[in-house]
This record gives C-alpha cells, structure tokens and sequence, in this order.
C-alpha cells in the first residue's frame, strides 16, 4: 500500500469513528433528557428490536450490548425498578428470563428512536459524503500508481499466461 492510500485509509477510518462517536455522544445526550441512562435506552432497544419480537432473554441482550450476563442482570433489575422493563421465568425454562418493554419503556423508546432514526439519516449522510470526498484522492492514487513504470514481468506476459523476455519477438510486437 502506497502512502497516499495509507493515508486515504486513516483518513476514512478517522472520519467514520468521528461520526460514530458523534452519534454515541448524541444517543446519550438524548436518553439522559428523556430521564433514562444510556444504557437503559440501549437495553430497552435491544429488547424491542434486537429479537424482532419484542422479548428477550439475558443472553440474547448480552450479546447486544457486548456486556457479560452479570451485568445486564443488573441493568435489567434496575430498568424494572424504574419502571421501563418486566421481567418474568420462561414457562418452557424456569432457568431462562425473559424480559419485555412496560408501556412506558414502550413510550420512551418510542420517542428516542423518532429522533435517533432522523439522526442516523444525518450521520449516514456524513459518512457518504467523507467516503465521496474520498474518491478524488482514491482516484488520484489510482493514477498515480498507474503512471510508476510497470514491471517488465507484467509487461511481458504473453496472452497465453507465459512470460515472453523483455527483447522477445512478442514484446516487441507489444511496443509497436
């Protein structure tokens, strides 16, 4: 990898990080204001869509929010606490937990994800507009890669796939 593609890599990844940590820093300004933490909005999320069906157990949210079993038990008994989410045993497993949105977390995902979903439309539009504005530079590269002198390997490969000497009849044929 050439220096310039080097650094049109750094450059993307830079900027896709920034939007994320944006929008992470967003998400959590937002769940704050509607009186939940951060971590509650993600687990009442992952409760309502991570699954499709509205229920979830603690490993299918561990595995959502990357957290160990532990802690989304805690995180779960506190979002009981305020209200947000319920609890029950599985009928089928007495060992699995299942867990559900109350009305009011219902209410209050709601609300957030209205004004989550118009901001992951304004950060995927930053992100497509950083990789566009990426392209000229992409391209460039491009060029500049295709006007170095190409090797004479890869020059004089004969159609057929064996390689022809750089003063062969073929290459010159090539040249002409």
């Amino acid at each position: 990898m050439s220096k310039q593609e080097e650094q049109a890599m750094l450059c993307d990844l830079a900027r896709f990080r920034y939007a994320l940590r944006r929008f992470v820093r967003f998400s959590e300004k937002e769940a704050r204001s509607a009186g939940v933490t951060p971590q509650q909005h993600q687990l009442m999320l992952g409760i309502a869509g991570f699954t499709e069906n509205g229920i979830a157990t603690i490993s299918q949210l561990a595995e959502f929010l990357q957290e160990r079993n532990n802690s989304v038990v805690g995180l779960v008994g506190r979002a009981v606490e305020s209200g947000l989410v319920q609890r029950q045993n599985s009928s089928t497993d007495r060992r699995q937990v299942l867990v559900s949105l109350t009305p009011r977390g219902q209410e209050v995902l709601l609300r957030l994800s209205r004004v989550h979903h118009q901001e992951v439309e304004r950060v995927r539009t930053m992100i497509d507009s950083s990789a566009s504005a990426l392209e000229p530079r992409k391209l460039e590269t491009r060029k500049s890669a295709m006007s170095r002198p190409v090797d004479r390997k890869l020059r004089d490969v004969h159609p057929s796939g064996a390689s022809q000497p750089a003063g062969s009849l073929q290459s010159q044929r090539k040249a002409s």
